[in-house]
């Protein structure tokens, strides 16, 4: 009788590193060919392929994330937990945004077109005719938990010297500077994004 494989922390370290890896090709490759984020697109074909990548992304960015922590978790003390924790609520938060992008904008395209347009606009700057409650708080909430968290997570990987430096500081230095990318027009804010996602893979 073949005896399953057993499981170890070193193993699902390595499955997390791969995680990361796979969410961050995924992360780099979809910001040249996502579609507006306007209502429009949504439904689309290019839409029903991308926004399901985006969710599966976002997983796999969680899991990786933790690896990166757990693969340093003695050497990164009180720092690398703060931002681990920041990072992977920045995510999590990202993760319900793409999810409701996926499965709840779809069939709200036709039926409020204008709600889901102006949802759309949070990210690209655009004023909202419609109240959309709490949705723009937790969009900048995310935005700013990514940048804090990204920033410590890298700072600390950089000083524990267990990881790769260069990626360590390219994910402090990215996640910092994201909030420059604002200033840019929105097609353009997604290549800037596209350096975080190659410091992953």
């Amino acid at each position: 009788m073949q005896m399953m494989p057993s499981i170890t922390p070193s193993g699902l370290i390595r499955w997390a590193g791969l995680s990361a890896v796979v969410a961050g090709v995924i992360f780099a490759g979809i910001q040249p060919i996502h579609p507006p984020d306007v209502v429009s697109s949504v439904g689309g074909t290019t839409w029903a392929i991308i926004t399901p990548l985006k969710t599966v992304m976002c997983l796999l960015m969680l899991i990786g994330v933790t690896g990166i922590y757990a693969r340093q978790v003695t050497r990164v003390g009180w720092l690398g937990l703060i931002g681990y924790l920041i990072f992977g609520l920045a995510w999590a938060i990202t993760y319900a945004d793409v999810f409701a992008e996926t499965v709840i904008l779809p069939p709200l395209a036709a039926a409020a077109p204008q709600f889901v347009d102006s949802l759309l606009g949070i990210g690209a700057g655009r004023a909202s005719p419609v109240d959309l409650g709490s949705f723009p708080t937790l969009f900048m909430l995310s935005g700013g938990l990514y940048m804090l968290g990204g920033l410590l997570l890298g700072i600390a990987t950089f000083r524990a010297g267990i990881l790769p430096r260069w990626a360590a500081g390219l994910m402090a230095s990215t996640a910092f500077l994201t909030p420059a990318a604002a200033a840019l027009p929105h097609q353009f804010q997604r290549l800037a994004a596209m350096p975080m996602g190659l410091e992953a893979s």
